[in-house]
């Protein structure tokens, strides 16, 4: 039996959230009704939502933000509970929750706080340290995930007979490739170039190893695909590729499509895993350029790109994903923040793109990744053994929850060179303790 669920009125905001929490997340059925005496003559499972508790059925007091249709700023103010944090608190002492449960996971997952104003970083991102999970000290936690999860405890001691969806946590390991080779493959004039500036430079061990790899005396150290394949076999693995396909340029770095080794290994990458675009930097809010690359590399792989990757994770709300939208692009895994690990949009789950702008549920699907090898290298400078433990520590997070851990990395931080020293074997440990069973 569907359970029934009284609301003032419905809106697409209000349909949104509650077939991400109560359907998606839950697994229960519902339907809504905006009629009291239908209610309260309802004989099965039942949740009011609104402004005060019309009988003795379990109730969530309501803050306006979901009967809205405008975007405007919210005074956001942050309450403890239980052993995290939340916002949007009410003052009712039947309200199942201190807070709106449903109105505070819908400014998450919308990414409501993006649509505001607000001050870019230097490549146009919306920083972590301006969102509401960073200022809560509440960006590793999957708030929504928890929030759901009491939710479907409050029900179940209701109404014991009520099927909650038995979730399992999944771990997906992802790739960009934003560079195939370190050395090889990157034309006659690239490679004379690096190489007089190798010597300008007096590096003469970069110069000896470039002229190793590229005369095929050395394996090249960004070459790292033959072992990612052997993980896939050994550990059943099922990875998600995102490739770089635009024109060289000052933060686009890769091998041109048109070089032969470097269609040969995108064909096999996507004999073995599932491959997407990584749109260009150069390619960022314009859609022609990022219609080309998706072109390009549908023509190598013969067939259809629904797959996407922002590279430098640049994201721009709304344009970005309504741009892949007119794509036909319809998974896009670019929900996190370079600069912090956490969870941008506050859920270890996919879920679809509610577009803030026209107001309606679209059928781009977001999976939001929780950590980046860059991140903790290069951002937050973590030696290798403190990289580790934020990850696992991550990894668990998600396993409370029986979500979905997104792991970003690159071909690059397997090569266990350079700064990349001691990664290789992080790699293979954290692989292991996110697959225990």
């Amino acid at each position: 039996m569907d359970m029934l669920i009284l609301v003032p009125k419905t809106t697409n905001r209000l349909h949104y959230i509650f077939d991400l929490i109560i359907k998606d997340l839950l697994g229960i059925s519902f339907k809504f009704t905006t009629d009291n005496e239908t209610f309260a003559s309802f004989d099965g499972p039942k949740f009011h939502y609104g402004d005060s508790q019309f009988w003795h059925e379990p109730f969530q007091k309501a803050t306006g933000l979901l009967f809205e249709h405008d975007i405007t700023e919210k005074e956001l103010k942050i309450i403890d509970y239980n052993d995290v944090k939340a916002f949007f608190p009410v003052y009712n002492d039947k309200s199942a929750f201190p807070f709106d449960i449903f109105a505070a996971s819908f400014y998450l997952v919308t990414r409501y706080e993006e649509y505001l104003p607000h001050i870019n970083d230097k490549f146009g991102r919306f920083q972590a340290k301006d969102s509401i999970l960073f200022k809560m000290n509440m960006l590793e936690k999957p708030l929504v995930n928890i929030w759901a999860q009491e939710l479907g405890n409050i029900l179940t001691a209701i109404y014991p007979d009520l099927h909650i969806k038995k979730k399992s946590f999944s771990f997906i390991p992802t790739y960009d490739v934003d560079a195939a080779w370190a050395y090889k493959n990157k034309g006659i004039f690239r490679t004379i170039a690096a190489f007089a500036r190798d010597l300008i430079h007096l590096d003469f061990a970069e110069y000896k190893m470039r002229w190793k790899v590229v005369f095929g005396r050395e394996h090249d150290p960004f070459d790292t695909f033959d072992y990612q394949l052997q993980l896939q076999k050994e550990l059943n693995l099922h990875p998600k590729y995102f490739i770089l396909c635009g024109e060289y340029d000052l933060n686009d770095k890769n091998i041109s499509l048109r070089n032969s080794d470097f269609q040969n290994l995108i064909k096999k990458l996507g004999d073995y895993a599932e491959v997407g675009i990584h749109p260009s930097f150069s390619s960022y809010l314009n859609k022609e350029k990022v219609g080309m690359e998706i072109k390009n590399l549908s023509k190598v792989l013969n067939r259809e790109i629904t797959m996407s990757r922002q590279h430098f994770l640049r994201l721009q709300m709304p344009l970005s994903y309504q741009i892949l939208i007119d794509l036909d692009i319809t998974d896009d895994y670019t929900m996190g923040y370079a600069t912090q690990p956490g969870f941008r949009a506050g859920i270890a789950d996919t879920f679809r793109f509610f577009d803030l702008e026209h107001d309606n549920v679209t059928n781009l699907n977001i999976h939001p990744f929780a950590v980046m090898d860059g991140t903790l290298r290069d951002y937050l400078e973590l030696n290798v053994e403190e990289s580790y433990e934020k990850i696992i520590g991550l990894i668990q997070e998600v396993r409370n929850v029986n979500g979905t851990f997104i792991l970003l990395w690159h071909n690059e931080t397997l090569s266990d060179k350079k700064r990349w020293t001691g990664w290789l074997s992080l790699y293979r440990r954290l692989l292991d303790f996110a697959l225990v069973k």
